[in-house]
């Protein structure tokens, strides 16, 4: 089996949203969560679009400046953006480099992390 298939059914796993963009700015993918959280503004639709038409020229600046830096060095690639402690969720949430085999860089995800503590019994099926 291709390792695409293995890396596509992990991000689809993922329960926060996660969407991916080349270095056009175009949104290439949205995973499950990515497309139902952005329903209100398309969802699956939104592929294809350029991201800065969906968000703020301020959240545009800083992104364009985030790209720029990610290209000076193959060793910057991860940004935080900001904290979400909204709706229950307590995330924070990050943009990350995407690179290819060569280190050049390809696009930019975003990325949440979740802050919240899972109580749940370690292997708790059992």
């Amino acid at each position: 089996m291709e390792l695409n298939t293995f890396f596509k059914s992990f991000i689809e796993s993922e329960e926060e949203p996660v969407f991916i963009c080349n270095l056009d700015y175009r949104i290439i993918y949205l995973n499950p969560a990515a497309a139902k959280r952005y329903k209100h503004i398309g969802g699956y639709d939104m592929i294809g679009k350029p991201l800065n038409s969906l968000i703020s020229f301020e959240s545009q600046t800083k992104l364009d400046a985030v790209v720029e830096w990610f290209k000076e060095s193959e060793g910057n690639n991860f940004v935080f953006v900001r904290h979400e402690d909204q709706n229950d969720s307590n995330h924070d949430l990050y943009v990350c480099a995407l690179r290819d085999d060569n280190k050049n860089l390809i696009g930019f995800c975003n990325r949440r992390r979740s802050r919240i503590i899972d109580t749940n019994e370690p292997y708790s099926i059992f």
